[in-house]
């Protein structure tokens, strides 16, 4: 090799290390960037030049050209990467479902600062009082104030269940829009990562580390597997369904009952749905309107959640899951236990929506029952008053309702009276305006006592379960401690789960850390190694040089 061609062999050093002090100091100036990666030198030789070939030798004889560069990568654990997402996505649905709960046992306990259980036992002590003494018009008055604050409170409890499915419904929307966004903004990265490591000569490497940002956000939000081809795109299933794909992105559309029949929502609640997978025909203005979403719905709610099957995962699925797809009511517990099962017993909203309106549907039809077949309901009395059912202490304020969802097959929307729930029920009008026009006296003017015995046996007898899972009986008065009491094991179950789940995030994340963290220490050792290559390289060529200068000056003369 001649004296000309060692300097090219120095030259390539100096490229190199200067290469890899450019790369040291971009890690040192992204210690504390959120998302970074750090980057690594790969270096290599370049083509030895083989100055002769011997049969009778091993090898042939060569001169190396110098180094080469080859590549500056990323320093990622792929297996670490997908167990972050996954369990960050699990984290993301308990820490929903908890707070869920939380809320629910806020609404519960307290209202306006007043606990719904004083309400309760208000009305099961005028009953008592009214046991004492039934013909007294202050305990027939106090019988009916207190019924009508007890049905004031109920409602405003379930009123502010139903505010809180509100309050979910309305992320729902946003969660899907930043879904899409994140799809469409990986889409971009990998065309730009593509164009630029096209030529196979660098790594688009902070691309990629914004790209993994977008991956991480988007594991939390739902399941999701990728992979990367061999041009550097990455495609993304989201749910089991084709989301971001080489050249186009699958947006999630959202769907509410008045836009499409039959409804997917009996209360207008937000449904997210794969747009490419829905029906749709044109208007006669030419529009397009989607029919129907059958084919395309993102989750089914109505899969058993389990950590085994991975189906808790993504904070997305948990707020459907919480918020449910209307309000419940006691119809949804006794009508099937199937139905139950399948699409209630999963939502922690509509479950307790489903069992407290049961308590007091419950309360007021059998308060209803004994006052109607009282021997001294004013009808009984005089045949003229009217039906004995007009002296009812509960009435329903529009006798019309009916249920607008499906129970099952037999029990389609539309054929099931509302009957007694909590927001189709008011307290009779007629006993409001004359709270003693049920005197709970008999024909012979005696005190009524065998209804006021029927009364009192009805709050203590035990005859009530919350849902068709559980066996242990309720009376009225044990049934709503009983309620609070399964919200609270509840929350208890799903806060260890979270916390459980908390400490695996954390382990994992400093797993990765480890490995795609910044070390100041560590680049500060590579930075003095390439330093001194740099130097070497440069006295290397500098020898050279006077060598060169040398055999000149003396040719020369």
């Amino acid at each position: 090799m001649s004296l000309m061609a060692n300097l090219y062999v120095g030259q390539s050093g100096l490229q190199t290390s200067q290469n890899a002090l450019n790369t040291t100091a971009h890690n040192m100036s992204n210690v504390d960037t959120e998302g970074y990666t750090r980057q690594q030198v790969s270096q290599g030789t370049r083509a030895y030049q083989t100055l002769e070939k011997r049969y009778d030798c091993i090898a042939p004889k060569q001169i190396g050209t110098g180094v080469n560069y080859n590549k500056c990568k990323q320093v990622r654990s792929e297996f670490l990467d997908v167990s972050y997402r996954q369990e960050s996505g699990r984290l993301a649905f308990y820490d929903v479902s908890t707070k869920a709960l939380e809320e629910i046992e806020d609404q519960l306990q307290e209202m306006n600062g007043t606990e719904f259980a004083d309400s309760l036992n208000n009305l099961w002590v005028s009953v008592q009082e009214l046991a004492k003494d039934p013909c007294s018009a202050v305990n027939q008055s106090a019988l009916v104030t207190r019924a009508n604050e007890f049905l004031t409170r109920a409602k405003s409890v379930y009123n502010g269940l139903v505010a809180y499915q509100e309050n979910l419904d309305s992320t729902v929307e946003i969660m899907v829009k930043d879904i899409n966004s994140i799809g469409d903004k990986i889409r971009q990265l990998n065309e730009d990562i593509v164009y630029i490591e096209s030529g196979r000569q660098e790594k688009a490497n902070d691309l990629r580390d914004e790209r993994n940002t977008l991956l991480d956000k988007l594991g939390e939000y739902g399941k999701i597997e990728y992979t990367e081809d061999v041009f550097g795109n990455i495609t993304v299933l989201f749910e089991g369904s084709s989301f971001v794909t080489t050249d186009h992105v699958n947006h999630i559309g959202i769907i509410t009952t008045e836009h499409v029949e039959p409804p997917e929502s009996p209360v207008g609640y937000a449904t997210p749905y794969w747009e490419y997978a829905a029906k749709t025909e044109l208007d006669e203005y030419g529009n397009k309107v989607i029919t129907s979403i059958a084919g395309g719905h993102l989750y089914n709610l109505e899969t058993t959640i389990s950590t085994t099957t991975n189906t808790d995962i993504g904070k997305l699925k948990a707020v459907l899951l919480a918020r449910g797809d209307h309000n419940a009511t006691y119809h949804d517990i006794v009508e099937d236990e199937n139905y139950y099962n399948s699409n209630i017993a999963q939502s922690v909203i509509m479950n307790v929506q489903a069992e407290f309106d049961q308590m007091i549907h419950a309360i007021m039809t059998t308060i209803n029952d004994v006052l109607i077949n009282a021997e001294s309901n004013p009808a009984t009395l005089d045949n003229t008053a009217g039906l004995p059912s007009d002296f009812a202490l509960f009435v329903e304020a529009n006798p019309t309702d009916q249920l607008t969802y499906d129970i099952n097959d037999e029990k389609p929307a539309g054929t099931i009276s509302t009957g007694f729930t909590i927001m189709n029920t008011q307290v009779n009008p007629k006993l409001i305006q004359d709270p003693t026009l049920f005197t709970f006296r008999t024909i012979d003017g005696g005190e009524d006592t065998a209804t006021m015995t029927a009364l009192k046996e009805a709050f203590t007898k035990e005859d009530y379960i919350l849902n068709p899972n559980v066996s242990t009986r309720n009376s009225f008065v044990t049934y709503y401690n009983s309620l609070v009491s399964q919200v609270a094991n509840s929350g208890d179950v799903y806060k260890s789960i979270q916390q459980a789940q908390e400490e695996t995030v954390s382990a994992v994340s400093s797993g990765r850390e480890q490995i795609v963290g910044v070390s100041s220490d560590e680049e500060l050792e590579f930075m003095i190694m390439f330093q001194n290559a740099y130097n070497a390289s440069s006295r290397y060529i500098n020898v050279v040089s006077e060598m060169l200068e040398h055999l000149v000056s003396t040719l020369g003369s």
